[in-house]
């Protein structure tokens, strides 16, 4: 049976082709085709972080000879899935920058965190003092950022896709006889229930696999764990899966990386909401996207300040759990994407601009994304100011990558726009979501298995950090092979709207 990969990031997993509509013109875009499941929902509108979706396209009906049976045993087929995820072509309709960003914003995630481990289990612990007071060192002190890009991703590729797949009420004949709101709580749950079984099957995998590396580890290294994953997971295993953890205190949490997919999944809930209210009335829904980010900065901003929080000189997780991980307090840079998508499909990604224009957008992006990661380097803020940067610098941040994106996708993007769409990142843009559950397991493991404690130099910790990012990939692909890839092409095949062979 002959099969085509696509990039989901763009559009698919369902076995529904659905057409398009441009809400600028009002008429049916025949050249752009994706794929719905359930209720008609776009299966490629996802997180992040992830979080890309991989599947083969279904073949033409006169093609089509396999039974559904016959089609769930090849969804898990190695070669299948490992040609999709390989495949060095993406949809039409995706943005191939988008893949760049992703890859890249993993690879400052996985430097960050073997930064935390390797300053927790050396044996020179005063070096950390002296490479703090490098300037180039915020890069690393300043990681957080990395998370905030995921973020922003996510919130795009749920706005541009839903926009481009839901335009003109093309669901309309998958609800009718209903109200607006059956069909809108049809929407929901169809976007909502297909993120839950998508993002669920690796994250669950994982979950396992922390719980007993770690009751290992505990057992037998010569150090204390970092956190108490063998102590927590077997309790609260529970709160993860329903992605709810960070609205407990953090020294409950089971796998403390994983409060990202918890709050994006608690964004995507909201950014759903928003989506769907915006078909038929659009200023209602803007209405409550400015109200969810003002309410998101002022209480980043009371917490901050009534904490004395100093962003340039406290530990970047000394608030962990009142400003890092809670929901609340990192909601901005979603609903930035969620913009920017509007604005990329609104404009069908033609958007006319004068080289003055232009060179202004990027210089104000670099400077942007300079200042917050070296602008308080040997500053001191008061507590009111450091109150507005707390609340304000994350939501900058995907401000600055909002115009990479707008000029990449627009034909402004130049050498950036070439760098970020480049297909060698494809693959690894598309095991993102694996790469981020496996790498911390990778850290622990290496630490914790040494018999002694690790003495860093910039030599030892460059040939670590390489070592982490290629055995981190390795198992990322080998899960994603594994568990997402096939999880995604059943949904696929199961989808009600799929006509299948009998």
């Amino acid at each position: 049976m002959k099969k085509y990969s696509k990039d989901l990031s763009s559009e698919s997993s369902s076995g529904l082709g659905c057409t398009t509509y441009d809400l600028t013109q009002g008429l049916p875009d025949k050249a752009n085709k994706v794929n719905c499941s359930a209720f008609g929902i776009p299966t490629g509108v996802n997180n992040n972080n992830s979080d890309e979706n991989l599947a083969i396209e279904p073949t033409p009906p006169e093609e089509e000879k396999l039974g559904v049976c016959a089609e769930l045993l090849l969804s898990f087929s190695v070669v299948t899935n490992f040609q999709a995820i390989c495949d060095k072509n993406v949809g039409n309709d995706t943005i191939p920058s988008i893949h760049g960003l992703r890859a890249i914003s993993m690879l400052w995630v996985i430097l960050g965190h073997t930064m935390i481990v390797v300053f927790k289990y050396s044996d020179n612990m005063e070096l950390r003092k002296v490479v703090e007071r490098e300037v180039l060192f915020q890069a690393i002190l300043n990681g957080a950022y990395s998370v905030d890009t995921f973020f922003f991703i996510s919130g795009f590729l749920v706005s541009y896709i839903y926009f481009r797949t839901n335009a003109k009420g093309k669901l309309e004949k998958l609800t009718q006889g209903v109200n607006e709101f059956t069909a809108g709580s049809y929407h929901f749950f169809g976007l909502v229930g297909y993120r839950f079984v998508r993002l669920t099957a690796p994250y669950l995998y994982v979950l396992g696999v922390v719980e007993v590396v770690m009751r290992y580890l505990e057992q037998n290294s010569v150090f204390e764990p970092p956190t108490q994953d063998h102590i927590n997971c077997p309790k609260y295993w529970w709160r993860n899966i329903l992605y709810v953890n960070t609205l407990f205190p953090v020294e409950q949490m089971c796998m403390l990386w994983s409060w990202y997919l918890a709050d994006d999944t608690q964004f995507y809930i909201i950014g759903a909401i928003i989506l769907i209210i915006a078909v038929r009335h659009f200023k209602f829904a803007a209405g409550m996207l400015i109200v969810f980010m003002i309410s998101s900065w002022a209480t980043t901003a009371y917490i901050a300040f009534s904490n004395n929080h100093m962003p340039n000189a406290d530990d970047p997780f000394a608030l962990f759990d009142k400003i890092y991980d809670k929901p609340w307090t990192r909601l901005g840079p979603y609903l930035v994407g969620m913009c920017v998508g509007w604005i990329l499909f609104k404009t069908n990604c033609k958007i006319k601009m004068s080289k003055l224009a232009v060179i202004s957008g990027w210089t104000a992006s670099v400077v942007m994304m300079l200042y917050l990661l070296f602008g308080l380097f040997n500053t001191t803020l008061t507590q009111l100011a450091a109150a507005a940067y707390s609340s304000l610098s994350h939501t900058a941040w995907a401000m600055a990558c909002a115009w990479v994106i707008i000029a990449c996708s627009t034909g402004h993007g130049g050498w950036v726009n070439n760098l970020l769409s480049a297909p060698l990142l494809y693959p690894f843009s598309r095991v993102t979501y694996c790469a981020y559950l496996v790498h911390p397991i990778v850290n622990r493991i290496y630490a914790m298995e040494s018999d002694s404690p690790i003495h860093m130099s910039p030599n030892s910790l460059t040939t670590l950090y390489l070592g982490q990012v290629v055995s981190s990939y390795i198992l990322a692909f080998l899960i994603s092979l594994s568990f997402e890839a096939p999880v995604v092409t059943m949904l696929r095949i199961l989808s009600p709207n799929r006509k299948r062979q009998i």
